[in-house]
């Protein structure tokens, strides 16, 4: 039987992508063959590739004169592929801390290049964003980096900062929740694990005045350059991923597109956000202007009973509501692929758990 699935990344997949993956996997379109032992450089994949690109464009508008990439390494990876494709040695950027994942971007960044830090919301614990007018920005800066969601701590900016530098996002758990202006960026990376499909790929949208700077010891496999001129197969890509998010990107368009992802999207998050402070017994630590669509932390009035409630909620088929490690708690995330019906299963639950317990 099928759970809620309420896990962070690897996240929950539609069930339709899950049943045609299922229905295709031993037989790949007729070739007898799983699409995980098809070559990368076979005519039916290159197919499938640029179908899949052709689909994730369309949904957010990309514009011509960007690249999209596929690769391998996850959102970490690009922590460091970022500064070594658009940043000198020398060269000054600019990075703004609002939690745990913006802290890991931040570090691995002041290996390649000298990091400002415009903007940190630590004096908050990093429940909400710090106000733009307050950012201390470098002019001439290589690029300002953020994190539009941070998927422990569940704070989300209400806005895309506006800056005269090119402009870098961790999209990893916000990418095709929503309509997004993609022109406001010089780059757009994602992990595929949340909104896009399995994880062991990420996808990168790259403005192309941008490529053609990286370093000589930048790796091939992070080389903006080198992997648009070999199509995202300087070396084997993640086929079985790109696959996976090819069908995921179409299920979206069957859906509706991102407009439609966005009606419900807004409609899971208020529903949880309205039963956590409706509660008395529940409460989320974000600041109410930045909580997060995607991951909603919360904890309960008495730490005591966070067992109970994470063993009874997993008896009820509510699976993986355990906080990060690291802050411990609560938290649901609800990515595109969890439908409204997990969420009202979810509130129903926690109303009757505060009954019972309150």
């Amino acid at each position: 039987m099928r759970v809620f699935n309420f896990a962070a990344g690897p996240a929950t997949l539609p069930l339709a992508v899950l049943e045609q993956v299922r229905e295709e996997l031993t037989d790949w379109r007729g070739s007898g063959m799983s699409v995980m032992e098809i070559s990368h450089r076979s005519k039916p994949f290159l197919a499938l590739a640029g179908e899949a690109e052709a689909d994730l464009r369309e949904l957010l508008g990309v514009p011509a004169q960007y690249k999209v990439l596929f690769l391998q390494g996850g959102a970490a990876g690009q922590f460091a592929a970022v500064p070594l494709n658009l940043a000198r040695a020398d060269s000054t950027v600019d990075y703004v801390n609002t939690g745990s994942w913006s802290k890991k971007a931040i570090g691995e960044a002041k290996h390649y290049c000298r990091v400002n830090l415009a903007a940190d919301a630590a004096a908050s614990n990093y429940t909400t964003v710090p106000p733009e007018s307050e950012w201390r920005l470098t002019a001439g800066a290589a690029y300002l980096h953020y994190t539009p969601n941070e998927t422990i701590g569940g704070v989300e900016f209400p806005f895309i900062p506006r800056v005269d530098v090119p402009l870098v996002a961790d999209m990893s758990s916000t990418i095709l929740s929503r309509p997004l202006d993609v022109s406001r960026f010089g780059l757009i990376y994602a992990g595929a694990q949340k909104n896009i499909g399995p994880a062991g790929l990420v996808v990168v949208i790259v403005r192309e005045e941008l490529i053609g700077r990286s370093r000589t010891e930048t790796p091939l496999v992070w080389n903006y350059a080198g992997m648009a001129a070999e199509g995202s197969m300087s070396n084997t890509p993640p086929t079985l991923a790109w696959y996976i998010a090819g069908l995921v990107f179409k299920w979206v368009k069957r859906e509706g597109g991102l407009a439609a992802m966005a009606e419900c999207n807004r409609a899971k998050s208020q529903l949880l956000y309205r039963t956590i402070d409706e509660s008395g017994f529940y409460r989320n630590p974000v600041d109410v202007a930045c909580r997060s669509w995607m991951n909603v932390p919360f904890v309960l009035a008495n730490p005591e009973l966070d067992k109970t409630f994470l063993s009874e909620a997993q008896a009820a088929g509510l699976t993986n509501l355990a906080g990060h490690r690291s802050v411990g708690g609560m938290r649901a995330s609800i990515y595109n692929a969890m439908p409204l019906e997990g969420v009202q299963a979810l509130v129903q639950f926690m109303r009757e758990f505060a009954r019972r317990h309150g």
